[in-house]
């Protein structure tokens, strides 16, 4: 394959889901990992992507850029699904929990309905949404006020003001990017503060991202990684970050994708 087809299926990709890694384009162009890597140090050169650790992201992604939900809810949607599965099976029945804004977060919500006896504090809409559509009288959601963000979620002083009020057993939270340097990060710097105060609410905080949230860095800091308890990816992170993570987190969790996808079509091809 031609280096300029090479390189116009990266930024094709970049452009559609918003990152890639080394070690995919290695498995779907079928060239080696230098070539690879040159082909992002010549794409990066012309200002059509950014390179990361393990990879590149889309330009504007890495900083301040904060795409609305329906344009992240498309990316990562099967990993999103298998990390869903995981992190729901960490919840107890009769805790209250606290899960933070996002489409991974969202995910995860989808897979807490049938857990008895729950209290719910969230900063989303969505969330709020997914968690009403049952009638469950066993289930009380705490929604915070604040002002809305373009993923749907409420962040600034009213949102701090009525977390920090609060005390729950666990935050499940999503992530913009996941760094070693950096931490946690977001670009919007009012939801950095107030996913700050979710962390200091919490007795244990989850972080749930899926592998293409690894070395993308957003503006503002929430947490220093040293701060997660439990971290849940998918199993297709690349095995140099899964080892750097598994370094930097007491618990590291990888979801398995192949499985999950298998699962949900043999659910599929079993429906009446």
């Amino acid at each position: 394959m031609l280096a300029a087809v090479r390189q116009q299926f990266i930024v094709d990709e970049v452009n559609r889901i918003g990152a890639v890694k080394v070690d995919e384009l290695t498995r779907v162009l079928s060239v080696s990992d230098m070539t690879v890597r040159r082909d992002l140090d010549a794409l990066a050169r012309r200002g059509l992507l950014s390179k990361v650790y393990g990879g590149a992201v889309a330009l504007g992604r890495s900083s301040t850029d904060e795409p609305g939900f329906e344009r992240k809810s498309a990316r990562a949607q099967i990993e999103k699904e298998a990390i869903g599965t995981v992190a729901s099976e960490l919840v107890e029945p009769g805790g209250a929990i606290a899960i933070t804004a996002g489409t991974t977060t969202w995910t995860v919500a989808r897979y807490l309905v049938n857990i008895p006896n729950l209290t719910i504090v969230t900063n989303s809409i969505r969330i709020l949404q997914v968690l009403q559509e049952h009638d469950r009288t066993d289930l009380t959601v705490i929604l915070t006020g604040g002002v809305r963000t373009p993923s749907d979620a409420f962040v600034g002083p009213l949102a701090v003001a009525a977390i920090r009020s609060l005390h729950v057993d666990l935050v499940i939270m999503g992530v913009h990017g996941l760094d070693l340097e950096a931490g946690l990060t977001t670009p919007n710097l009012l939801e950095a503060e107030t996913n700050r105060a979710f962390v200091a609410s919490a007795k244990r905080l989850v972080v749930v991202a899926d592998h293409t949230k690894f070395g993308v860095v957003g503006l503002g800091q929430i947490a220093p990684l040293s701060s997660v308890d439990t971290l849940i990816t998918d199993d297709r992170i690349d095995r140099q970050a899964r080892d750097a993570l598994s370094q930097a987190v007491p618990g590291l969790v990888l979801a398995p994708v192949e499985e999950h996808h298998a699962e949900e079509e043999h659910h599929a091809e079993h429906m009446p």
